[in-house]
């Protein structure tokens, strides 16, 4: 079975195949039983937004690990994925402000992609 800090290091690949900005990583597996991981992400526009929503899902699924949920694909300004272990959050520039995200999970563990590999 794929670890879930190993579905994370997938999804970051699959959000930055298809130019994903300001990608952050919250470690909530301490402070909530949601999940592990919540991924955030930014996309500039709607089109960009799906894509990358379906690229993360296609990576994923091939990987063994289909999505549970899909939220917001149609409205596309906040598209919630729930992977189980980890949570996929793709937001617009403007609704990624406003739901602040990482200021509401901040007791979780913020951590860079990088320090996944």
């Amino acid at each position: 079975m794929t670890s879930s800090k190993d579905l994370c290091k997938m999804a970051i690949s699959a959000l930055e195949d298809k130019k994903a900005e300001d990608i952050s990583v919250i470690d909530i597996s301490e402070v909530s039983v949601l999940a592990d991981y919540f991924l955030i992400a930014s996309g500039s526009n709607r089109s960009q937004i799906q894509a990358l929503c379906d690229n993360v899902e296609e990576t994923l699924g091939r990987a063994g690990t289909p999505v549970k949920q899909i939220e917001g694909y149609d409205g596309a300004n906040w598209i919630l994925m729930d992977f189980g272990d980890i949570i996929v959050h793709i937001f617009d520039k403007e609704n990624r402000l406003f739901y602040d995200l990482e200021r509401i999970w901040r007791d979780g563990k913020k951590i860079s992609p990088e320090e996944l590999a």
